[in-house]
């Protein structure tokens, strides 16, 4: 066990010294704000505050763990050994800079609270966060500082022995679209036709009446072969189904349709399943609860894990309403228009709540990569976008962490604008299970 001096034992303390200790190394941590208490201990101890008692292992605090309510930060980016850091702090702390401060900003979303321009679908962009504007949007920062931590403590105390983590590989799908051609119903497929031929695109239509007539097997139904895969290499994989009323931005197959009923059943009963909350229940929450019911009877039973549609976050309001219909597990932490880690961690975290000043029971589980951003958002060839999802992966093994990949079931159809991608998918098996 790990003692922590503080002089003030906030919630944003326990909660960011709780992620560090507790679920990102598997120790225990306890506070006090008794000197007396702190002294006597004859075992693990740090001081975190403003001065140190006496020769410990002091951390100089910034004020960010003892304020409450949301301000504009002062933040300093510099280099420190190898990496970028910010809330630096004076020459006798045992860091340069602030881990836990810093970790708590980009584990909170503390910048998303701030005023931002939203991007087209009302998102925090990419390009406003202090890791992209400072080149770290790609590592998993709080691992590597969270490794240097223990190094100092080592130091100080070589009995400090955290439980070591390895690698880990999540393989997640989103499905928008289940079916490229059927189910659509008489009028989306009248409309669908129609378009083809005022873009004189011929193909469309023959490949969509030989599909309908039952000559071709539709293109995005890719399912056998994504569980071929997940057979083959033994990861675990999750898949999120949109089951939105038709509408705006919410395309899916009618959550009515026996066919798209019995393929969610099959999938349920091979991987883990979740919702793909609709572009509409951002305005009309009642559709979240409806959504999910709709999940829960297909599968017959609790329906516990989410992704937004369209990766949409609203903090903290879309956290909250996920928490209210009994969520515990979000997948939506990552950038649509950037790979990377849009907290700074690979690893999964509870969502603290600035608002309420509370550590919550949602568990949140950051992605590095997703295949639109590659293809859509990059345009990146075949070859560079293997490239660079090595990289990201290579930089996860290097600190044990956990490599969250997100991809659509069209991705895989060597379809359109995804001719060749079912290689790049494949890539990233090998690359993450062999």
């Amino acid at each position: 066990m790990i003692l922590v001096y503080t002089h003030q034992v906030s919630a944003r303390v326990q909660y960011v010294f709780r992620t560090i200790f507790v679920q990102f190394l598997s120790c225990e941590v306890r506070f006090t704000n008794q000197v007396e208490e702190f002294i006597a201990y004859d075992g693990v101890k740090i001081s975190y505050s403003k001065n140190p008692l006496g020769s410990e292992l002091f951390f100089r605090s910034h004020p960010l763990l003892f304020e409450k309510g949301i301000s504009n930060q002062d933040l300093q980016v510099k280099s420190w050994n190898g990496h970028k850091v910010f809330f630096g702090q004076s020459e006798n702390s045992a860091m340069p800079f602030d881990v836990f401060a810093a970790t708590f900003y980009l584990l909170s979303r503390y910048e998303e609270y701030l005023p931002h321009i939203k991007d087209r679908f009302q998102r925090f962009p990419a390009k406003e966060s202090v890791a992209y504007q400072n080149g770290f949007l790609r590592l998993p920062i709080i691992e590597y500082w969270v490794k240097d931590l223990v190094h100092i403590i080592q130091d100080k105390f070589p009995e400090f022995t955290p439980k070591p983590r390895s690698f880990k590989f999540v393989n997640t799908v989103d499905v928008d679209n289940a079916f490229c051609y059927l189910e659509k119903g008489f009028l989306r497929t009248s409309g669908a036709v129609v378009r083809a031929l005022l873009n004189f695109d011929l193909n469309d239509i023959m490949q969509r009446f030989k599909v309908l007539l039952n000559k071709e097997k539709d293109p995005y139904d890719t399912f056998d072969y994504l569980l071929s895969l997940q057979k083959k290499y033994d990861f675990e994989s999750i898949y999120f189904f949109l089951l939105a009323d038709y509408g705006y931005n919410d395309k899916n197959i009618s959550h009515t349709s026996k066919k798209f009923q019995s393929l969610v059943k099959s999938m349920s009963d091979y991987a883990k399943v979740g919702i793909h909350p609709s572009w509409a229940s951002n305005a009309q929450p009642s559709k979240l609860l409806t959504e999910i019911k709709r999940l829960e009877h297909i599968v017959k039973r609790e329906v516990i894990r989410s992704r937004q549609h369209f990766l949409r976050i609203d903090l903290p309001t879309t956290y909250r309403r996920l928490i209210d219909v009994g969520v515990t597990e979000d997948f939506s932490m990552g950038y649509a228009s950037e790979v990377g880690f849009r907290a700074g961690t690979s690893l999964p975290f509870y969502f603290y709540d600035l608002d309420m000043e509370v550590e919550t029971k949602l568990w949140v589980r950051p992605f590095a990569v997703m295949d639109g951003t590659l293809n859509e958002y990059m345009s990146l060839p075949v070859d560079d976008a293997q490239y660079l999802i090595k990289d990201l992966m290579d930089r996860v093994k290097e600190v044990d962490g956990i490599f969250m990949s997100l991809w659509h079931n069209e991705t895989v159809s060597d379809n359109r604008h995804w001719k060749e991608w079912k290689q790049v998918y494949e890539f990233t098996l090998e690359e993450a299970c062999l």
